[in-house]
């Protein structure tokens, strides 16, 4: 397994942790309260969640790419 491999391995797992941090963020009592009355979420759930969703995707584009082959 290279290390490109690795790290997209390592950015799935923390573009899952900061997606899970998010959706619990947006699930409390003052988060649903703000969203009521403002229309969108607090600025730290949207980065939790925009920044899980972009390492999740750049984790699967490289672990998809393959490496070229050097003759």
């Amino acid at each position: 397994m290279s290390i490109r491999h690795i790290f997209g391995v390592l950015l799935i797992a923390a573009g899952a942790a900061l997606l899970y941090f998010g959706y619990q963020s947006s699930q409390t009592l003052g988060e649903q309260v703000y969203e009521t009355f403002v229309g969108r979420f607090t600025d730290t759930t949207t980065l939790y969640l925009i920044a899980g969703t972009a390492a999740s995707i750049c984790g699967l584009v490289m672990l998809a790419i393959r490496g070229t082959s050097r003759a």
